[in-house]
């Protein structure tokens, strides 16, 4: 550990110093850049810091030990007890802090839900998902910002695509990619039979303009009047957006704002972060490709998880976990179930 944490500091240490100087503050781009890094090893500094200030700590309290005053003498002694139980938690933490990372952890994150196969009680499932994790995310502290939604006639969502935005987002719940399968009784079926529907989670980590170069020439922009449910008519103006970015054959649309401006400028957000992802995917295809046979286990396409509502069941199929906690889970209450998926697909070989 000490020859990790030194790396970090002295990296953390130059950092400071390049945004000191003139030349760097004068380019924004490379700021951002650098405050980006900075902001990623402020956590194990901060946290090498408070050992020091505990050793410090510990080090008072045992030289008063023997102080002729039997008072303070038994304060010291009670005082070191709890310094270094406190020690030894925060060295825990900075082990866990300094292992290896990926660098896109602590990013905001752009949330993507689509309704799959089981038609109108898909989509009803899709706007519970979304619910569930808007409900963690402000349970964190995090922001939530729809950024499109296409409703469905029976109140649920077709598509939604939504920002997180806090420190972190993306790390909590960067595993939550994949199908979500749920097993239940849909509100429309009169005969009590239990149907079994899906959707598609996409979690993408929010690029900025920095990671994203994304030329105006490669870009096709349409203007057109916004649509709701059934091709209901929802703005009397030409703001609806779509943006074709023509080398990859992505295409955004955003029309929920009545500004045209707004829409385009959400629909860009969508499309870095798309792009950004395509591109992380493809190196991460390069750096699999001696051991093929393990790269099915990280296709979106995969099945990851069954909500069974009779049964109060929750089942992660990548890792065999089950827990019967659904009604809690789906009301937001992610954290055991994340924290296990998390450490079950770490330590998986």
């Amino acid at each position: 550990m000490p020859e990790q944490i030194q790396v970090v500091l002295s990296r953390y240490g130059e950092l400071e110093e390049l945004l000191a100087q003139p030349e760097v503050a004068a380019n924004p781009k490379r700021v951002a850049e650098l405050n980006q890094e900075l902001s990623g090893l402020r956590d194990r500094v901060d946290a090498y810091r408070r050992c020091q200030a505990l050793e410090a700590q510990i080090a008072g309290s045992r030289a008063m030990l023997g102080d002729s005053d039997p008072e303070i003498g038994e304060l010291a002694r009670a005082e070191l007890a709890e310094q270094e139980a406190e020690l030894e938690r925060v060295r825990a933490e900075l082990v866990e802090l300094l292992r290896p990372r990926d660098p896109d952890d602590q990013r905001s994150i752009v949330l993507e839900l689509r309704a799959g196969a089981g038609g109108a009680e898909a989509s009803l499932f899709a706007a519970d998902l979304f619910r569930m994790y808007s409900r963690y995310a402000e349970a964190r502290g995090w922001k939530v910002g729809l950024l499109s939604v296409s409703e469905s006639e029976a109140g649920g969502m077709k598509e939604v695509i939504a920002e997180i935005a806090g420190k972190g987002v993306y790390g909590f719940l960067k595993r939550e990619s994949g199908v979500h399968r749920v097993q239940r009784v849909p509100v429309t079926e009169s005969q009590g039979r239990i149907h079994t529907s899906t959707v598609t989670v996409a979690v993408l980590p929010e690029a900025a303009e920095v990671d994203v170069r994304v030329e105006d020439r490669d870009l096709r922009i349409d203007i057109f009047r916004s649509s709701g449910p059934g091709g209901q008519s929802v703005n009397t103006t030409d703001s609806a957006v779509r943006i074709t970015h023509l080398p990859t054959g992505l295409v955004v649309t955003c029309q929920d704002e009545k500004s045209q401006h707004k829409n385009k400028a959400r629909a860009m957000k969508v499309l870095r972060s798309r792009l950004y992802d395509l591109e992380q995917r493809r190196c991460a295809a390069e750096r699999a490709e001696e051991r093929r046979g393990q790269i099915g286990t990280g296709e979106r396409s995969e099945r990851i998880r069954t909500y069974n509502f009779p049964q109060n069941r929750v089942t992660d199929h990548r890792i065999g976990l089950t827990l019967h906690k659904l009604d809690m889970i789906i009301e937001g209450d992610l954290d055991e179930l994340l924290e296990q998926v998390g450490s079950g697909l770490e330590s998986a070989p």
